[in-house]
């Protein structure tokens, strides 16, 4: 048996059966209980009468599909998470902070994060890997919202490697980043939180790119993203040089992701080292900030 959901109202209904269409079906209810529990937590009212009004709309726009968050049940999702975001009432604020910095140099690319997760001033882990190996010749970083970066990144793998299935080549740097950027503009003002690199080896050689949230996506020779960024950008740019052995490359990344987490309480627990080349990315070294504190500083004596 077929029923409606009338939303201003918890009530169940037959489905008019001269309708154009049953307009909500089992999974669509469940799912609507979940954003009412939700709201819930957050200490947040749904307007209901407001939301779900345009019914044809959601049908066609906002129900859940593969590989895509399941947005607001609202014409204009934005805007609602917009308001939903400036509410006084909201109990849950989201407040990160981490270290990661990437740069080009004549031997490739050099990768290098730290592996503290914060919620507030609570330090909730210091073994995360904040880097994502997405295929053998690309790497993205993790800064922002844990859960977005991973995400939206192994959906990245995912299409990455249908393009090669498809083409019978490995998609280039340039064109991983694009993908990205195109799925998470789609989403823009609702709420994601990433800053990430898309670093990688292609036919054009290394590639490094920025994205974030917005779907801004820029190329550079060198960059940092998270709370400790500028501190990393202090070292980095005073000691980078694109001639650079590959020896200085990694002191640099390491010397430079220590030097965040020292002045940035948000950032700490490991430095995770790795090494883009024309054969592959390669995991050089995970040291302990501890580690490489006294290490430096016994350089300083």
């Amino acid at each position: 048996m077929q029923f409606a959901i009338s939303l201003c109202e918890v009530k169940v209904e037959p489905v008019d059966r001269n309708r154009k269409r049953s307009i909500f079906s089992f999974d669509y209810f469940v799912h609507f209980l979940k954003t009412m529990a939700l709201a819930q937590v957050c200490g947040y009212s749904l307007p209901a009468k407001e939301i779900y009004e345009d019914e044809e709309n959601l049908l066609d726009g906002n129900l859940c599909k593969d590989l895509m968050f399941a947005v607001p049940m609202t014409s204009d999702p934005a805007a609602y998470v917009d308001n939903l975001q400036k509410s006084k009432d909201l109990r849950i604020r989201f407040n990160h902070g981490t270290t990661t910095m990437a740069f080009k140099f004549q031997h490739g690319v050099i990768v290098a994060v730290d592996s503290r997760a914060t919620a507030g001033a609570y330090i909730a882990s210091q073994t995360v890997k904040k880097v994502i190996e997405i295929n053998p010749y690309l790497l993205g970083t993790m800064a922002g919202g844990a859960a977005d970066c991973a995400y939206w990144e192994r959906v990245l793998a995912l299409q990455c490697r249908i393009y090669e299935l498809r083409n019978k080549e490995r998609i280039s740097v340039a064109a991983a980043s694009k993908l990205l950027a195109n799925m998470v503009y789609n989403y823009k003002g609702m709420g994601l939180s990433m800053g990430t690199m898309i670093c990688g080896w292609d036919k054009r050689g290394p590639g490094l790119y920025y994205v974030d949230n917005d779907g801004t996506r820029l190329t550079g020779e060198k960059f940092s993203v998270g709370s400790g960024s500028p501190y990393a950008y202090g070292v980095l740019d005073s000691m980078w040089n694109y001639e650079m052995s590959v020896e200085e490359a990694y002191d640099l990344g390491t010397r430079a992701i220590y030097h965040a987490t020292y002045r940035d309480s948000f950032s700490g627990g490991v430095v995770n080292l790795y090494h883009m080349q024309a054969t592959g990315w390669v995991k050089v070294s995970q040291t302990d900030v501890a580690e490489l504190h006294y290490k430096y500083r016994g350089e300083q004596q």
